[in-house]
């Protein structure tokens, strides 16, 4: 079955463009981003081994005038005319975040960072069973980095969604790509979700790592300096990122562009990876450089915030639809469920 899911949702992932010159970050920061068609708008894997950059893009978010807990509300991308005082905070929105699955160079043993490496047989499983934890739980918007393994689990994880909304990842490199994936059906836009794509969230670039095998990078440079270039908060690999940088970025880009989302009442899934994840989870949970370092994120793992009157509650990983205790979290979910089940029984 996780092979015939793959084969149908492969078609529609467009591999992205990724600068992997040692100064993309410096290029791509000067570059602003646009996130979506102007025409696409309309009316517990966890533990801590168990347990600023300053936004210059601009943000914008569309308010939603249907109630939060209706499922047929039409998909909204994110208008850019709105500024940060105009946001009102929602009573409530669901984040959720999920590391992607087992990818090829995972299994492999290698490193990967932002080489562009799809997912093993195995990874394909664990998104589709991630699809399933969140099945019941509202999706009105996907990030994604820009690397295939992270869209994969995305688009993967949506199939198994009962609102049965279909992701369009949204084109917004040019005039013509805007153009070119214009949708014209109103009721064809109430039934899908914007999948917005962004480098600020790929894996922290390796550097001369990339493409090694772990083992073998240990013995010849010895463990102790590989565990601190994997596991350390602010030395990079050679000619590569730390944790730190990588959080620079991923920290920046979810204050600019993910929060304002959750402010107007988005519920927000974000498909990327552990670096990135981490850096996140270290602004939500609010974590120190040296509890982060220890943060451990598994493959395939969703992981539920509830973004409440401008707070983050951690609520852990949803184990399936049926657990009830998923959704005694907050009405607004139990009200989400019951109009799923009274929908589709």
């Amino acid at each position: 079955m996780a092979a015939e899911v793959y084969h149908r949702s492969i078609g529609t992932l467009q591999s992205c463009s990724y600068l992997n010159k040692s100064n993309h970050h410096q290029k791509l920061s000067k570059t602003s981003v646009r996130l979506v068609a102007k025409d696409f708008i309309s009316s517990n894997g966890l533990s801590r081994r168990e347990s600023n950059h300053s936004g210059q893009r601009n943000c914008s978010v569309s308010q939603s005038s249907a109630s939060q807990t209706s499922v047929v509300d039409p998909v909204s991308s994110p208008s850019r005319r709105n500024t940060g005082d105009t946001y009102k905070k929602s009573n409530e929105a669901s984040l959720i975040l999920i590391r992607h699955g087992e990818s090829l160079w995972n299994e492999k043993n290698l490193f990967t960072g932002c080489v562009d490496v799809p997912l093993s047989k195995k990874g394909i499983d664990e998104a589709i069973e991630a699809g399933k934890r969140i099945s019941s739980i509202p999706v009105d918007v996907i990030f994604t980095s820009a690397l295939i393994r992270a869209q994969m689990t995305a688009m993967l994880a949506m199939t198994q969604h009962r609102r049965r909304k279909v992701p369009i990842i949204m084109h917004d490199e040019s005039q013509q790509a805007r153009s070119w994936s214009q949708v014209y059906s109103e009721d064809t836009k109430k039934q899908s979700i914007p999948v917005i794509s962004a480098w600020q969230l790929n894996e922290r670039m390796y550097g001369e790592l990339q493409g090694l095998n772990k083992q073998e990078t240990a013995d010849r440079y010895g463990k102790e300096q590989v565990h601190e270039w994997r596991r350390s908060y602010d030395i990079p690999p050679p000619n590569g990122e730390s944790l730190e940088m990588c959080a620079q970025r991923a920290v920046a880009y979810f204050k600019d562009q993910i929060e304002p989302q959750l402010l107007s009442g988005k519920n927000v899934m974000i498909a990327a990876h552990g670096n990135s994840l981490r850096s996140i989870i270290m602004y939500l949970d609010k974590l120190t450089s040296q509890e982060v370092i220890s943060l451990e994120l598994s493959t395939g793992i969703p992981m539920l915030y509830i973004f409440k009157e401008g707070r983050f509650i951690r609520r852990g990983s949803p184990i399936g639809p049926s657990e009830a205790g998923v959704y005694a979290y907050t009405k607004r979910l139990a009200l989400y469920r019951q109009k799923l089940d009274e929908m589709f029984q």
